[in-house]
């Protein structure tokens, strides 16, 4: 990228231009900043279609390989290749567009969760301990109030391992291609799939601009909320909700706790402008060394005014991030981390979003199905690891690979989705809410759970309540806070407070199989 692009952004954004232009590897990372931020330019219910029938395969396409699985995307889709390449002896393709093995974000994660991966046995436990770069002593959630009275909430066992992101991918990446049938392309671009009765055949581009054509039994996306595939399966709307999120690794903080890791921290109410309005929310994590992860993010519909760029976000970051934690004398940035973290409203008994096709099945984000306010798509992964593999493999074994059939090859949990759906209320409404809303309604959401047994909050902040417990938690809320009914009829309305409590009982019959 060449420093013109920085100067077309001096002024709009200066702090970024400070910041990236000293970092070893800024322009790439600005790069693909403004790269997904192609998201927000797209128009919702625009198509450009990129599964075609096999009619339309080029006649010159020369096939350059076949495999059972072709991957689009090189992150989490590397951890599920690794176990359908060990495990079960597939043959697969992992192609990205940039570099395999190489996220923009890291993760955070509890050794227990983490050790599912070891279950498969493609991981073994002393790998798995080899990622993590550090373990904290507890964690905590804290909601700003204006007279200091907000509720320290203190969690164990929750989000509490830092996981290097990298480490694992080259790790998943080493796997697939200790497999001598096994590929993994770097610098590789989707630019769609033929369908055939029994088969695909993905085009893809080279950073030099050639086609190459590969047969797949089954083409998995995990290209993320970029992803073509999914826009078109959802007739252009992939998303309904988003969790923008910027933030960096950096070290020579003043104030920043290596022992505690702060999962959800606000600092002030609601940054308000003409006709917008967005709580923005902290998360900190120590990593390995002197290193400290700081984001922050907010959550927000898809179709609100603001301005959800992560390049915006990015600015506001280095803006206000010393309101959060305080730069030292040795205070260095060395990378920053950024992604969408996408969410969708189930509005029905059961999955709603289309995650499959013939011959196509969508995993991670380009799935949509975790929940943005705790597990997000690395979580979801790993927790459904088990499943989404083993049901993949017997949909190969049985050629059950019909859409209906691929569709149940899915992370998709009726609590999750439940859970995942209260993220409304996290959403900053300018018309009907309050500045310090989100704030008050959260606190009384921590002074609950800090009256109930320790099981409540863990279990909440992993995805695990049972409906009982949610349930408990709800009903106490409101009846320490009544406000919180007038928003659910404000950010809910008819539709969404039925689409909620069809959610719910879907998961209650779920609960009795």
């Amino acid at each position: 990228m060449s420093s013109s692009v920085f100067e077309r952004i001096e002024s709009s954004h200066p702090n970024v231009c400070r910041v990236f232009r000293g970092l070893a590897d800024g322009e790439r990372h600005l790069q693909r900043i403004m790269e997904l931020d192609r998201y927000w330019e797209m128009p919702p219910d625009t198509v450009h279609p990129v599964i075609k029938p096999g009619s339309e395969l080029p006649p010159e396409a020369v096939l350059s390989g076949e495999y059972d699985l072709v991957y689009a995307g090189g992150t989490l889709g590397l951890l599920h290749a690794a176990v359908m390449a060990k495990r079960y002896g597939r043959k697969v393709l992992v192609f990205d567009r940039h570099i395999a093995a190489r996220s923009t974000r890291d993760w955070n994660i509890s050794r227990n969760e983490l050790q599912r991966l070891a279950e498969t046995g493609v991981y073994t436990g002393t790998e798995l301990d080899s990622v993590i770069v550090r373990k904290y002593k507890t964690g905590w959630v804290e909601f700003f109030q204006p007279d200091g009275s907000q509720k320290r909430l203190y969690m164990q066992n929750v989000l509490d391992c830092a996981v290097d992101a990298d480490r694992l991918l080259c790790m998943s990446r080493e796997k697939v291609l200790s497999g001598v049938r096994n590929s993994v392309l770097d610098g590789t671009t989707f630019l769609g799939c033929y369908r055939f009765p029994g088969h695909v055949v993905v085009e893809v581009e080279d950073s030099q601009g050639r086609r190459f054509y590969y047969k797949a039994k089954v083409l998995v996306d995990v290209m993320g909320v970029l992803s073509p595939v999914a826009r078109q399966l959802n007739e252009g709307r992939p998303q309904t909700h988003v969790c923008p999120t910027v933030g960096t690794i950096a070290s020579g903080f003043d104030n920043a706790d290596f022992d505690t890791g702060e999962i959800l921290a606000s600092t002030g109410p609601a940054e308000m402008a003409a006709g917008k309005g967005r709580q923005l929310i902290w998360e900190g994590f120590p990593a390995g060394g002197e290193e400290y992860i700081t984001y922050l993010f907010f959550y927000d519909e898809v179709d609100s005014p603001n301005d959800k760029s992560l390049l915006g976000l990015f600015e506001t970051y280095f803006r206000i991030l010393p309101e959060y934690k305080r730069p030292g004398k040795s205070f260095v940035f060395h990378r920053p981390v950024y992604g969408i973290i996408p969410a969708y409203f189930h509005d029905g008994f059961n999955r709603t979003r289309v995650i499959a096709d013939d011959h196509i099945v969508l995993l991670g984000d380009s799935a949509s199905l975790a929940s943005p306010l705790t597990f997000c798509g690395f979580g979801s992964m790993v927790r459904n690891m088990q499943r989404l593999t083993e049901g993949l493999d017997r949909a190969l074994r049985e050629d059950s690979l019909g859409k209906d059939d691929l569709a149940e090859v899915s992370a998709y949990e009726p609590n999750v989705a439940s859970m995942a759906n209260l993220m409304k209320y996290m959403c900053f409404n300018p018309g009907t809410d309050e500045p310090n809303f989100v704030n008050e309604m959260m606190n009384e959401v921590m002074i609950v759970l800090d009256q109930l047994p320790p099981r409540y909050r863990e279990a909440m902040f992993r995805d695990e309540l049972r409906l009982d417990e949610l349930m408990t938690v709800m009903l106490r809320v409101a009846m320490r806070y009544p406000k919180i009914l007038l928003a659910t009829w404000q950010k809910l309305g008819v539709q969404g407070s039925a689409g909620f409590l069809k959610n719910l009982a879907g998961w209650a019959f779920s609960s009795t199989k």
